[in-house]
């Protein structure tokens, strides 16, 4: 068969075989069958027989219709002597027996059954029992079709499910993957028509796989993809499959989430409760997201931005009727200057179905022309299931799968994903890593980091966050060999991992991107050995990170001369210039406070001369300004001056309402640094919080580690977070004669980790004091 000629038309071919088929069961039935059951018997076609859709491998689907359940001995006899003298000429029979009164009642346990009767046809024998079945089938088919259609629904999710409910599998099922034959026939079986071409596209590359093989085989495998004659090249091959498989796949869809709404009262409930998630723009109705004026696409150049974002901050896909909308209203306008709004949008919980919306729809490519690269993009390796947009979509999925995870095993990602602030960049990393991969040129890395270069620069991306993606990107493979070549317990690994990496921040982003990477590359990729492996390496390089926070510092002799190197990796050209300045007006008069608004969050810089206490009174005086402190660092010179930074959230909008109090607030903190104000007076006067309830509790623990710096003593606290938390801890630490040598301050939700390095008379903590410390860190959180 010349697959996909325009020259042949696979239907007929296959009726011509199911004729063919029909001859040879009509003369066994006049050898075999006629002269025991001259009545009482009839002999159906049923399924994809019954349909003439008869593939060269595919069983022959019988039922025998007779007027009583029970056949006597010499009536069985003569049926197996008929069914062995169709396996004789080499046909796979299945076979069932029924009265009438059983083909007109809904079977639960085998609703097949009634399925298989949508697609009967008459062959031989006794024409009035085969009319008392037509009699009384369609009305029952009538009645029963609600009960028929949510089966086909659920018997279709099922199967959906089975393969990741996506069509892009490199080597697809073409008849019961999604979008294949057997979702045809659903939409056949619904009573509609499916996309025009499909059937025939899919019936060729059907009976090709069935004559290659010899059998009934359905896999479009990378060896056969190869050896179809009616495409150029398999690429070309696949994406014309893919084209076909989207379009049925999202055609029956269409139909099963029609059929899914005329759910029980307790779904109409959890509908109703939905609903009211609609706003002026949008109507969310059957667990979706409706236009409430379509044509307004065509004047309102934010709505289908709008759209995305609902949908990413809800979770709620858009309707099939949305989404063709939005096809037709192609080219949706691009926002500018875009970034500013990716970057609001990547971070927003549900992501992902929102980009798998934007890609069904056309805007991914219109936002980002290079996505069409990698649409529908074949690239064998024999690891990878998927097509690489796919791909790219089902990492961005399992990150949000991670965060709702509740899965033991689990935790401890979930949790690494928890701490990051920077998940809008890390999606991004995500969404570009695998772009290179149409060149097709080895290093796929390389390739994709130009490219994400070029979008990043061109959608106006600031330089700081697109070289956090750009590395990302770069090095999104190292974790993943590393974790299968490399010895996690020798600590030159942990040195290698922690020399890539640069900074503990970068190792938390590449950690989850190689998670959501494996995993994303089929469901059983990410095996709780490769599981452990990663973590090993994550815990590996962050040993080696913690180790030199105090231990490599900068030596040029510049203002920051005497900082860990830690501080050049983690700023800024920009934030550098700042510190700069600031340093040089402390050394004019004495104390230098800067106080700027970054987005959501305030920043608050203080240069002055390093004294005992004092990260401890500038952390007490955010919190008796009812400022929640997010994350801090501090930083010493070769000249005992001290760089400390505060990054907080001011919940009560007290600096934004009255710009007043923003030069009160800076005042305060110079008087803190100079001695003149009490701390302990200032938090007096703030009344302590109501805790949060008792889901959200942390359990508090303290570590301390006395092996992973030669000169200092590492302290790791972790606790629930509230006012003046960090002002306590530091507090211990100074009352105890400890110095902060190096603090990573870090907040999430009610959840704080803090980590200290600390020296007490220029060296590490003896035992009784470290006991001490300890139990009075414990004492106060």
């Amino acid at each position: 068969m010349n697959v996909a000629s325009p020259r042949s038309n696979p239907l007929e071919e296959l009726s011509a075989r199911a004729a063919d088929v029909d001859s040879r069961v009509r003369a066994g039935f006049s050898a075999h069958l006629a002269p025991v059951f001259p009545v009482g018997l009839a002999v159906l076609a049923v399924g994809g027989y019954g349909r003439r859709e008869l593939f060269p491998h595919s069983d022959v689907d019988l039922l025998f219709l007779v007027d009583r359940a029970a056949p006597d001995r010499s009536s069985r006899e003569a049926l197996s002597a008929f069914i062995q003298s169709l396996w004789d000429s080499k046909l796979r029979v299945s076979h069932s027996l029924r009265a009438v009164p059983e083909c007109c009642e809904i079977h639960e346990r085998n609703i097949e059954l009634n399925i298989s009767l949508l697609d009967q046809r008459f062959l031989i024998g006794d024409s009035s029992l085969y009319r008392r079945l037509q009699e009384k089938l369609p009305g029952f088919l009538q009645s029963a079709r609600p009960t028929l259609e949510r089966a086909l629904a659920s018997m279709a999710r099922a199967r959906h499910a089975k393969f990741q409910n996506t069509v892009y599998h490199l080597e697809p099922d073409v008849k019961e993957s999604p979008g294949g034959l057997r979702d045809v026939n659903m939409i056949e079986w619904f009573g509609d028509a499916p996309p025009a071409g499909a059937k025939d596209f899919l019936a060729c590359v059907r009976s090709f796989l069935h004559t290659d093989a010899g059998r009934d085989a359905n896999q479009l495998t990378f060896d056969l993809q190869e050896q179809l004659p009616s495409h150029d090249s398999p690429e070309a091959l696949m994406r014309d499959y893919y084209r076909y498989a989207r379009a049925v796949h999202s055609a029956l869809l269409r139909r099963i989430d029609v059929v899914e709404s005329a759910g029980s009262g307790l779904f109409a409930g959890f509908r109703e409760w939905r609903s009211r998630l609609t706003n002026a723009d949008f109507t969310v109705a059957r667990e979706r997201v409706l236009l409430k004026a379509p044509l307004q696409l065509r004047t309102d150049r934010d709505l289908a931005m709008r759209l995305f974002f609902f949908v990413a901050r809800h979770g709620i896909s858009p309707a099939r009727d949305t989404e063709d909308r939005l096809r037709a209203a192609a080219p949706l306008p691009v926002p500018s200057p875009a970034w500013p709004v990716l970057s609001e949008f990547l971070r927003l919980p549900n992501v992902a179905p929102a980009l798998r919306a934007m890609e069904d729809t056309g805007y991914l490519q219109v936002l980002f022309p290079e996505w069409k690269d990698m649409e529908c993009l074949v690239v064998r390796d024999f690891y990878h299931r998927y097509t690489v947009d796919e791909h790219t979509l089902v990492t961005l999925r399992t990150l949000e799968e991670l965060a709702a995870s509740t899965d033991p095993d689990r935790r401890r990602f979930r949790d690494l994903l928890a701490e990051t602030e920077q998940l809008h960049l890390l999606r991004f990393a995500l969404l570009f890593h695998d772009s290179g991969k149409a060149a097709r040129t080895g290093n796929h890395s390389v390739e994709s980091v130009r490219i994400a270069a070029e979008v990043m620069n061109r959608i106006g991306a600031p330089e700081a966050e697109a070289k956090t993606v750009l590395f990302l990107i770069d090095r999104h493979l190292e974790l993943s060999s590393v974790i299968t070549s490399r010895d996690l317990e020798d600590p030159d690994t942990g040195a290698w991992i922690a020399t890539r990496t640069e900074t503990l921040e970068n190792l938390k982003l590449l950690t989850l991107l190689t998670y959501a990477d494996i995993s994303a590359v089929h469901p059983e990729a990410m095996t709780p050995w490769r599981r452990e492996q990663l973590w090993h390496a994550y815990r590996a390089g962050w040993r080696e990170h913690t180790r030199a926070l105090d231990e490599e510092r900068i030596a040029e002799p510049t203002a920051f001369e005497g900082f860990p190197v830690r501080y050049s990796r983690t700023h800024t050209g920009e934030q550098m210039q700042r510190h700069r300045d600031l340093i040089e007006r402390f050394r004019t008069l004495g104390v230098a406070v800067d106080l700027a608004r970054h987005g959501a969050l305030w920043t608050l810089t203080v240069v002055a001369p390093d004294r005992p206490g004092l990260f401890a009174s500038l952390a007490g005086a955010l919190a008796a300004a009812a400022m929640n402190i997010v994350k801090a660092e501090a930083f010493a010179n070769a000249r005992e001056e001290v760089l400390d930074t505060f990054v907080f959230a001011d919940p009560t909008r007290t600096l934004e309402l009255n710009v007043e109090e923003v030069d009160n607030l800076r005042r305060t903190v110079e008087q803190v640094v100079l001695g003149k104000v009490s701390v302990e007076k200032l938090l007096a006067r703030r009344p302590r919080p109501r805790r949060p309830a008792t889901s959200a509790r942390v359990h508090p623990s303290v570590t301390i580690e006395r092996d992973l710096s030669r000169t200092a003593t590492l302290i790791e606290v972790v606790a629930e977070d509230r006012p003046g938390l960090l002002y306590d801890l530091t507090n211990v630490l100074a009352r105890n004669g400890c110095n902060i040598e190096v603090v990573l301050i870090d907040t999430e939700a009610h959840k704080a980790l803090d980590v200290f390095y600390v020296t007490a008379q220029s060296a590490k903590l003896p035992a009784d004091l470290e006991a001490k410390v300890r139990a009075e860190l414990l004492n106060v959180i």
